[in-house]
């Protein structure tokens, strides 16, 4: 996954993390809950006009989480058709990050009214 800015006409960019620390020797990941839609995810969003995938990917954790971090491997992206409002089929490509939290508890911004660190088996239960 390069940093490159290339994006199609009909395509929605967006960036996001999947944090994740271990706790007592247990592997936990954060989800965000999103109330307008009541679901739990990994934090994402899309890229701002000239914006690097990386960077957008650092400033959602930032903006959905709280928490500033160290981006990771890059996983594996998801691509998938999304409503149009102009009538023209799009597609939503979301690019994910592994990322280790450095520190933060600022508060939660935009959608997000909740964060949670759960064990990887509780996000497979939770998540949308």
């Amino acid at each position: 996954m390069s940093g490159a800015r290339a994006k199609g006409p009909d395509q929605v960019r967006t960036a996001g993390v999947l944090p994740w620390r271990r706790r007592h020797g247990t592997l936990e990941v954060a989800l965000v809950h999103r109330k307008r839609y009541d679901d739990w995810s990994w934090p994402k969003g899309k890229l701002d006009g000239g914006e690097l995938w990386p960077a957008a990917a650092l400033r959602e954790a930032a903006e959905e989480t709280g928490l500033r971090v160290r981006l990771g491997v890059p996983l594996p992206s998801a691509r998938y058709p999304i409503p149009a409002r102009s009538g023209t089929p799009q597609e939503k490509i979301v690019r994910y990050w592994a990322a280790r939290p450095l520190g933060g508890g600022g508060g939660l911004r935009h959608e997000v009214d909740r964060m949670r660190w759960v064990s990887v088996k509780a996000a497979r239960r939770l998540m949308t």
